[in-house]
């Protein structure tokens, strides 16, 4: 097995739906990225982990990746919403899946 697919399974078994209430104290520390509904939220964990620059940047540039905005955390909290979340060290990388 590849250093790539330990780390693939590693992320995948610390991934889970949290509450975003649970995340908020994150989120105040400017730690939370979320990711585009179109994107796999593995594949973006992983690319953060592995430093990625080129394509972190390509993702950040079509707007389908980004810290969390302050409107967007208003309104997960008033939705309730709960969201696909890994962390990848500093940051808490999170996804709305709506199906």
């Amino acid at each position: 097995m590849s250093a790539d697919e330990i780390l693939r399974t590693k992320l995948n078994q610390e991934t889970a739906r949290y509450p975003w209430k649970e995340l908020l104290r994150h989120f105040a520390a400017g730690n939370v990225i979320a990711v585009a509904a179109q994107l796999d939220l593995l594949e973006v964990a992983l690319c953060m982990a592995n430093d990625d620059a080129a394509q972190i940047g390509a993702w950040l540039a079509a707007g389908q990746i980004a810290k969390v905005s302050d409107a967007q955390a208003q309104s997960w909290l008033e939705q309730d919403a709960s969201l696909w979340s890994v962390v990848v060290k500093p940051w808490v990388i999170v996804q709305l899946r709506l199906s």
